[in-house]
């Protein structure tokens, strides 16, 4: 009997090492959602006017602070008029409805209606302002050349653009920067 117990001291003991195993001290994203949303689709407005249409695989809903988490997703940003100026998609984003904005992270590509492309790794959609702010690096193509820069400020059809420490190529008569 004293051996047994031995054993079972020792057995009990060697189940409390550092090596055992440990519960997760992180919560999962899908466990902490009020709403869970697959192949989900909506339309974003601002005081009745169409603003955007957003598709995404996966949506988190969280009620309480009032944010949409989207797992890779695409939104189409539309004009005041409802005419479609650009097509945004992204790995991630986190859409906030009571400061109307929209963080796109992770393979971020906004493309416009006449073929222009920006590419980054991060960018806010204001629909407040109708506007599109990236606080990183990014590469911008167009048919008058490619541009870098470290930070970007525009409409969301690309035609005014404030763009920090900018470098690039051109072609033909090339970019006009503000000012010019």
């Amino acid at each position: 009997m004293k051996r047994i117990s031995r054993l079972l001291l020792a057995s009990l003991l060697a189940a409390c090492t550092p090596d055992g195993v440990r519960p997760a001290t992180e919560s999962i994203v899908a466990d902490t959602a009020d709403q869970i949303m697959f192949k989900m689709s909506t339309k974003i407005t601002n005081e009745g006017v169409l603003r955007s249409y957003v598709e995404a695989d996966t949506a988190f809903i969280y009620q309480r602070t009032q944010t949409t988490d989207l797992r890779r997703f695409t939104a189409r940003l539309l004009d005041e008029k409802g005419n479609q100026k650009s097509t945004l998609t992204a790995d991630r984003g986190l859409y906030v409805i009571y400061s109307n904005k929209l963080d796109a992270r992770g393979h971020v590509v906004v493309t416009t209606v006449d073929g222009q492309k920006i590419q980054t790794e991060h960018l806010i959609y204001d629909k407040m302002a109708n506007q599109v702010t990236i606080d990183t690096t990014f590469v911008y193509d167009s048919k008058k050349g490619r541009l870098t820069g470290n930070c970007l400020k525009s409409d969301i059809d690309f035609t005014n653009v404030n763009v920090c420490q900018p470098k690039g190529r051109q072609r033909g008569k090339g970019f006009l920067l503000p000012g010019q």
